[in-house]
């Protein structure tokens, strides 16, 4: 047994050399059984992780553009509105994220010896890789090489971002070599509430997740050579998400187990509309992409209640008072407590998006325009708004409305935004083949894409690309911003202060105006 599994560390190892940590590590007892924790750590590990991109979106959304204050609040000085966030802002992501990553490191160090298990172990990378990821998009160096050894080391040093990058990159490529070496695993079946113990789509996921970091760091100069060298990986033929993954543990209609987007801005299980939904509206700057500068009528009206007159505000103003609605139901978004819908509420059972198709297909637009990766730019961005239609039209059982088109009405709203018949509107927005800037309306079709659903990933976007563009009289910027950057903006979060209490030899120091003047690596604008 000792030397099978040593040939298959060496296989993994030698075929790919992609890999940190064998994943059959002969250092370890290969006779010691293995615990069949893993089926029982996995659907809970994946339910947070649904929460989490709740709590994630919850503060990029406001710092990207989607989400302004209602009136009536007490946002007066708050770091919301501000940006000027303390060790004590958010510091819930911080703690959830790691707690997250530690149920998925539990997967991994039980499972690496036991081919039997091999799914699990690469579940567990893919979506440790997925949540690191977006850590340290908005925090920069962290905790990761020494982060998860226990009361062995209670101070773990921090690693520096680029190199967390670098990693994560090596244990996607290592999960996917697992799948695809490990296929006669035992299933993974009802433990995997995203795709129900489907390894391809798993494959896809991690693909795509791989995708997206490539593309974020590909204009690093250091990382030049690191980049292009994982492009060659995805071979001639890579797959990609091509439907949204969500994730679905089988949300209930009582309270605790509702959908976790659904019961923070919409209603409990009673239906009793939610405090955070109400003290939110749009922002002018997100309505006008619907609106004025881009005309696109079909996604408003699904999306936002008494579309084009819904309410709306800048960031910092307290100008609008608390918007009224009907029983049950947020002003501002379509939807009840006690009918399924279509557009961002779909129902109370609906499964949480992790990564949209419509992303895949922008990530694949953007690296196929840089030339990163082969194939057609323009067949990928017109994908790309057809997912986003179609996640729109769904309803909360996944399935899309019947009486929508999203291929139809995508086209629709590309042709009327071409800028031979909308002047402005259509140049580098919408009309691909014609634009001048073609990352420029990639990026923007994208942020629109991911409007309130992941607005952490419109938020890291926008700081690498400097898309969509703002103007001064079309603006997302906080009127209260207290940034002395020259764009007004912040630039990252701030490491709470439970690390500066327990790991204040490792954690870099907040010195005033950190959040502004420290920009996350990729982020060279």
């Amino acid at each position: 047994m000792k030397r099978i599994l040593k040939f298959f560390a060496i296989s993994a190892l030698a075929l790919t050399t992609v890999s940190c940590d064998s994943y059959l590590d002969v250092n370890d007892n290969p006779n010691q059984a293995t615990s069949t924790t893993a089926q029982q750590v996995l659907p809970n590990a994946l339910a947070i992780t649904a929460s989490t991109i709740v709590s994630y979106n919850d503060y990029g959304s406001g710092v990207a553009g989607y989400a302004a204050n209602a009136g009536g609040f007490g946002f007066t000085g708050s770091p919301y509105i501000t940006y000027n966030y303390s060790t004590n802002n958010y510091t819930g992501l911080w703690s959830g994220v790691y707690d997250n990553i530690t149920d998925y490191q539990y997967i991994i160090d039980n499972t690496k010896n036991d081919p039997a298990f091999a799914k699990y172990n690469a579940i567990a990378k893919i979506m440790k890789s997925h949540q690191m990821q977006m850590l340290v998009d908005q925090y920069g160096d962290a905790p990761y090489s020494e982060a998860w050894e226990g009361v062995n080391n209670l101070s773990p040093k921090y690693d520096k971002a680029e190199d967390i990058y670098k990693d994560l990159i090596v244990q996607l490529d290592s999960a996917v070599y697992i799948i695809d070496t490990f296929g006669d695993a035992n299933n993974v079946g009802a433990s995997d509430i995203m795709f129900a113990g489907d390894m391809e789509k798993w494959k896809r996921f991690a693909n795509t997740l791989k995708l997206r970091m490539l593309v974020r760091v590909s204009n690093v100069g250091s990382l030049a050579s690191f980049v292009n060298e994982r492009f060659a990986t995805f071979g001639s033929s890579p797959i990609f998400l091509t439907d949204d993954a969500l994730v679905q543990p089988g949300y209930l209609i009582s309270n605790g187990k509702l959908n976790p987007y659904w019961n923070t801005y919409h209603s409990n299980a009673a239906g009793t509309a939610s405090g955070a939904g109400r003290q939110y509206i749009p922002s002018k700057f997100i309505l006008s992409l619907y609106t004025s500068r881009i005309s696109d009528p079909e996604r408003g009206k699904v999306i936002y209640r008494s579309y084009p007159n819904t309410p709306s505000n800048q960031l910092g103003d307290q100008t609008d008072g608390i918007p009224t609605a009907p029983s049950g139901a947020i002003a501002w978004y379509t939807g009840t407590g006690t009918a399924n819908s279509l557009g961002l509420f779909k129902g109370r059972t609906m499964g949480q998006p992790i990564i949209l198709a419509a992303e895949s297909y922008f990530l694949q637009a953007e690296a196929r325009e840089r030339g990163l990766l082969a194939g057609s730019a323009a067949d990928a961005y017109k994908n790309g708004i057809i997912s986003s239609f179609r996640y729109l039209y769904k309803d909360a059982n996944g399935n899309v409305d019947a009486t929508k088109n999203p291929t139809t009405d995508a086209n629709a709203y590309i042709a009327a935004n071409t800028d031979n018949t909308a002047g402005a509107n259509g140049n580098n927005l919408v009309d691909y083949e014609k634009s001048t800037n073609k990352i420029e309306t990639i990026i923007t079709q994208k942020y629109i894409a991911l409007n309130f659903i992941h607005g952490h990933e419109a938020w890291s976007e926008y700081r690498r690309t400097g898309y969509p563009s703002l103007t001064p009289t079309s603006t997302f910027v906080s009127v209260a911003s207290q940034a002395t950057s020259a764009d007004r903006l912040p630039k990252r979060m701030i490491y709470p202060a439970t690390e500066y209490q327990l790991n204040s030899a490792n954690a870099p120091a907040a010195a005033p105006g950190f959040v502004f003047n420290n920009p996350i690596f990729w982020d060279i604008n």
